[in-house]
This record gives C-alpha cells, structure tokens and sequence, in this order.
C-alpha cells in the first residue's frame, strides 16, 4: 500500500526568518555604555623625586652626612627587614622610624640598603612602610598644627608639613 505523496515532494518547508538588523544595533550601545560606565584603575607607582639629569662636564660632588641623621633600613637575602643591622619584624619599623623621624625632622635621611637576592615583594613591603611611616607621621603633625587631618589641608599646609617631614631616601642594591 503506498500513500499519496504526490503533492509533497516539492513542498519546501518554510522555517520562520529573524530578523537581525537590530543586533548589531545594540551590541554597539552595549559595548559604549560599558566603555563609559566602567572604571579602570590605574597603577600609581611610588612616589619619588629623582635627582637631575647630570651632565658628563658637571663636576660629581659629594655631600658630607652626620652618621647620626642617618638610619638604615635593609633586606636581606633570605626576606628579613634590618633596622641599623639589628633584624626586626616588619610590624616594629615604623615604631623604629618615626622617634628618629621626629628628632631629626628635615635632617634625616633613611638609607634603604636592599641585597640582590631579596624578593622583589619584600623590597616593596619596605616601601610600603616607609609611605605609610610618613603617612603617619604627616597626620599626626597636620593635627597638632592646624587641627585636621594631613588629606583636608589646603597645599600650602601640605607643603609646610612636608618641609618639616621631607622624604629623604637613599637607595642601595648589593
């Protein structure tokens, strides 16, 4: 028994079209309201002020330093933190910094002395330290002076406590 069939066989089927026009539409607001809503964190780096390009003609001077305006900070090669070559744990250099700090305002100099062996993260352990000793140490001196904290003075009291805690470093890889 055969089935009629006649009719069928050059009956295309018919699928149902979308319609893609708009697609490409959208993806571009998609894409340019995430550009603009979105927020990119940028890396900040450590501040420092690098001395001026010297010449080759330009006589090299050096400058004298009384010993005891100067405190030693290091790393070692096997990741531990000296004060003076005395070994501290990273939680006990600011108490170390900042009586020195405050005794010799701008006269100190803080000598990084950093072995080549050491991780590059615990040099920047050191670092950290060190902004956040004069963090500290500007805060607490913006207080006493003008009553406020270091971030709501005006720049001209940011820069009188920063002429009274300079960030003076010297660094040295061995």
């Amino acid at each position: 028994m055969r089935l009629r069939t006649k009719g069928r066989r050059n009956l295309q089927r018919r699928f149902p079209k979308l319609n893609t026009t708009a697609t490409a539409d959208i993806s571009f607001m998609l894409l340019i309201f995430f550009l603009l809503t979105t927020s990119f964190d940028s890396e900040k780096g450590l501040q420092r002020l690098l001395p001026p390009k010297e010449d080759a003609t330009e006589d090299v001077r050096s400058v004298d330093v009384a010993k005891e305006n100067v405190i030693t900070l290091g790393v070692t090669a096997d990741n531990r933190f000296t004060v003076n070559d005395t070994i501290y744990k990273k939680e006990e250099i600011i108490s170390q910094l900042i009586p020195f700090i405050k005794k010799k305002k701008s006269r100190h100099i803080i000598e990084v002395v950093v072995d080549s062996k050491s991780d590059y993260d615990t040099y920047f352990q050191m670092q950290n330290i060190i902004v956040s000793t004069y963090k500290q140490l500007r805060h607490e001196e913006a207080k006493r002076v003008y009553g406020k904290p270091y971030g709501r003075c005006d720049e001209t009291q940011r820069e009188t406590i920063r002429q009274t805690f300079p960030q003076r470093i010297s660094e040295r890889f061995e």
